[in-house]
């Protein structure tokens, strides 16, 4: 998918702070996480009760919404996000192509010209000419995340990036099952509580713990990786929440069935990424949102998916 691409300003700045150590910490890095990575099981999901759910709130950014109550007839919700594994058993059972995948139409893009369209998607990597730190690669997609040259192979516990609403969609529809509205997901992502700016508690990092993938360091230039990954991580290498997901938080955006607002314009995607850091996106909060262009693609957008019981009679 084309799609214009956010630049950065301040990149020098960025820079100088880092050769000066600004953003350090201070403190002595914890154990990191890679070891304690689960085992998972494809298909596995986790129950969330029926009962009425505090969302929203504490509101920290304009779309962002204050605390109301919900409820739900309860429903059941992938453990962790879609892998690779996963979308590739889906591609070679259907055959399906990716948007990142195919040649663009130039009918939806009557401002470029049609020799410049390339199937494609959105990278992340700080260009030191330019300052941006997104860049349209030709030839990226699922299954060459970092573009051309670079594959899946080892990764197939990783969640599949570069994916679409539509493929998001897609795939669960092949699998029987749905992509969950904002208010299915904040549910689960809670885990049972509410009123809290993170899903674990109060606390960014309680007892010192990295409780979710996300950027460790001056951002957009140092990943430290910490906690043992810089950039996505394997799923569930972190503790699970009270209702047993994992990574609702961080590794990856989430897409959503939800639209951004009544418009339509944009669908809704949820629980930041590996790229949410304190100094500059701060969106892995169970609160936060994000609009995105349904067909846009990038390295840090995922999805897992939901089933629900069937309406009774």
């Amino acid at each position: 998918m084309i799609s214009r691409l956010p630049p950065v300003l301040g990149l020098a700045c960025v820079l100088a702070c880092v050769l000066a150590g600004c953003g350090a910490g201070g403190s002595s890095a914890p154990a990191p996480h890679a070891e304690a990575c689960r085992p998972v099981t494809p298909g596995e999901r986790v129950a969330i009760p029926a009962g009425a759910y505090v969302i929203g709130g504490p509101v920290r950014n304009p779309e962002e919404r204050p605390e109301r109550t919900v409820t739900t007839p309860g429903f059941d919700i992938d453990a962790h996000e879609v892998t690779n594994a996963q979308f590739a058993a889906f591609v070679a059972a259907t055959g399906y192509v990716t948007i990142a995948e195919r040649q663009p139409d130039p009918a939806d893009y009557p401002d470029i010209d049609p020799a410049l369209l390339e199937p494609g998607s959105a990278v992340f990597g700080v260009d030191a000419g330019t300052g941006y730190w997104w860049r349209f690669v030709p030839g990226a997609s699922w299954r060459h995340p970092e573009g051309p040259g670079s594959d899946i192979e080892g990764r197939g516990s990783y969640p599949v990036v570069h994916v679409a609403y539509a493929d998001a969609r897609a795939y669960a529809d092949w699998a029987g099952t749905d992509l969950p509205d904002e208010d299915e997901w904040e549910i689960a992502a809670r885990g049972g509580g509410h009123g809290t700016d993170y899903a674990w508690g109060e606390e960014f990092r309680p007892g010192g713990d990295w409780r979710a993938n996300t950027w460790q360091g001056v951002f957009p230039v140092i990943d430290r990786g910490d906690d043992g990954f810089a950039g996505l991580s394997p799923v569930a290498c972190y503790e699970a929440n009270p209702f047993g997901a994992f990574d609702m938080i961080g590794n990856v955006w989430e897409w959503t069935a939800s639209p951004f607002d009544a418009s339509g314009a944009a669908g809704t995607i949820r629980g930041g990424s590996y790229l949410c850091a304190p100094d500059f996106c701060a969106r892995f909060r169970p609160a936060a949102r994000q609009p995105q262009e349904w067909d846009f693609s990038a390295s840090h957008i995922g999805f897992r998916t939901v089933t629900r019981e069937p309406a009774q009679d």
